[in-house]
């Protein structure tokens, strides 16, 4: 497996993975001039993970941050809970720290999204806080707690 940057010919991959039922409730979907925003801002890196095809994908964003401060943001992969997550989210740290020189990573997850907070912690990221009722789900049609995890180069697994 891969990552390369995504193109807009990806765009209809990743909002089929932003809409499906299961991901409504932790990753937002946006539209194609949203994302074609990201393809033309040097301060973001949309990147799909693949091998024969499209896996997953993910942003980052604060690429031009002058502390070095990465986000990892809308990260989804096309068949979640095959085992894959901590090989996806490896490439990813990895893809930050090395393509990105970022100095530090940070995340956020659902409160209620208890797999992707402990595949997470098991790679290094430390919960740094919550943000109570904070994020407001469409899906949900509520707001839920909006954990917050980061990982700094020094510390990586």
């Amino acid at each position: 497996m891969t990552l390369r940057p995504a193109t807009a010919a990806d765009f209809a991959f990743i909002r089929a993975l932003a809409q499906r039922p299961e991901n409504a409730p932790f990753i937002t979907d946006e539209d194609e001039t949203a994302l074609q925003g990201y393809l033309d801002s040097p301060d973001a890196a949309l990147v799909i993970w693949q091998a024969e095809g499209a896996q997953g994908y993910a942003l980052f964003c604060g690429r031009m941050d002058k502390a070095g401060t990465v986000e990892l943001r809308r990260l989804a992969l096309d068949q979640p809970g095959g085992g894959r997550g901590r090989a996806f989210v490896g490439a990813l740290v990895d893809h930050g720290f090395d393509k990105l020189g970022a100095e530090r990573l940070w995340l956020d997850a659902s409160g209620e999204n208890l797999r992707a907070q402990h595949l997470y912690e098991s790679l290094g990221f430390t919960l740094e806080g919550r943000l109570r009722r904070h994020w407001w789900r469409p899906a949900l049609g509520r707001a839920v707690d909006l954990m917050l995890y980061g990982l700094l180069r020094e510390d990586r697994p």
